[in-house]
């Protein structure tokens, strides 16, 4: 199948008692046995449910992985992945982390002997530099959050390979529309499912997928016995999500690209940072590795306030100003005081997370009204 076929059909089935041709909500928490330990394949919902069992299919397909896993949350899939470690492991992670993984990583699991090393993934030759023998596993975002820095993940790839270290991808802000991380050599696909796959702003949701059944199969085992799972609601609210995911994002793309021109000849604006524009310093990365380039867009200001940027924020109107993004509405965010506030202020300042930095998560209205009232914002 084509990706706009499997995001409706992939991995799916109608159900069978009822012909039914969209999956059920199984509100249930356990399953009648006709014998003990005879059963139709389930037997209690934190094991498996059947319409989290839909979504799950849902998302290797789209992926092109062997297993999908649907957890409560991104961070409880990220927790999911940390628990494959053993004390004394180590984890190179990219250095511009959303805020939530950085201290997931830096104050839950340090204290269990976990080591993270964060590299500027610009050059991947910096990677094989922090590399040890006691290296299991390599996180990556690309594009980041929220400088949108990319990474080469077939390079990365190549550095991990036949070392016996797993290379995980957040691909949150690409999600599959526009870039597989497995297809290009990855062992695990992140998302926080609460952003474009879900797309409307209504679940709070996580998800993996593995590359192999192998590694799937253990990951299912930690999300079994942790039980960070998706409720059936949840998951039927992010598979519903999934359906239309190939045009929102297309349309998320579409408009991204003309807030970033707009915003780049505005005179007020320092920098633009969008992956898709020319300006961008792995513009041809992103030409090669995505389809697209997405609705995320950072910016700053020519005078370097961040009184300016506080004021740009509380005059948006079509923007919301509010924390997360990839819903079909315009999200407007200041990342040093909200989404990137748990990480300490010179770890920003070093990252280039400034306070005038703004974050849009550009939605799929029309795009004519965004940059109007952007530039209402800006008067």
């Amino acid at each position: 199948m084509n990706f706009n076929t499997k995001v409706i059909h992939g991995g799916q089935h109608h159900e069978s008692a009822t012909g039914s041709v969209n999956v059920p909500v199984f509100l249930t928490s356990t399953f009648a046995q006709k014998s003990p330990g005879v059963h139709s394949g389930y037997e209690y919902s934190r094991a498996a449910n059947p319409t989290r069992q839909a979504l799950e299919d849902s998302l290797a397909s789209i992926e092109n992985g062997a297993r999908g896993l649907a957890f409560g949350s991104g961070l409880a899939a990220i927790d999911c992945v940390l628990k494959l470690l053993n004390p004394g492991d180590e984890v190179v992670a990219v250095d511009d982390l959303y805020g939530g993984t950085y201290r997931m990583f830096t104050r839950l699991f340090e204290k269990y002997q976990l080591k993270f090393t964060f590299v500027n993934f610009d050059d991947a030759s910096k990677i094989a530099d922090v590399i040890t023998d006691k290296t299991k596993l390599i996180w990556i975002e690309t594009p980041t959050n929220p400088l949108m820095k990319l990474v080469d993940i077939k390079a990365v790839v190549e550095i991990a390979k036949g070392k016996n270290i797993l290379v995980a991808v957040d691909n949150t802000f690409a999600t599959p529309y526009l870039q597989r991380p497995i297809d290009l050599g990855a062992d695990i696909v992140m998302h926080s499912a609460t952003k474009y796959l879900g797309g409307h702003s209504d679940v709070i949701a996580g998800a993996l997928v593995a590359k192999d059944a192998e590694l799937g199969d253990q990951l299912h085992f930690i999300q079994f016995a942790s039980g960070g799972i998706l409720g059936p609601h949840d998951s039927y609210l992010v598979l519903r999500g999934i359906k239309t995911l190939a045009l929102r994002v297309q349309r998320h793309s579409e408009n991204g690209m003309a807030v970033a021109k707009y915003l780049e000849s505005h005179p007020a604006v320092n920098k633009v940072i969008y992956p898709g524009l020319e300006s961008h310093p792995q513009y041809e990365l992103a030409k090669a590795q995505m389809k697209d380039f997405g609705g995320m867009v950072s910016f700053t200001f020519k005078s370097g306030k961040k009184e300016d940027a506080v004021k740009f924020l509380e005059k948006v109107r079509v923007f919301t100003l509010a924390e997360s993004l990839g819903g079909v509405e315009s999200l407007a965010n200041h990342p040093a005081l909200m989404t990137h506030a748990s990480i300490p202020a010179e770890k920003r300042a070093e990252l280039g997370i400034t306070d005038d930095l703004v974050r849009l998560s550009v939605g799929i209205e029309d795009a004519e009204d965004l940059i109007a009232d952007l530039e209402k914002a800006f008067s």
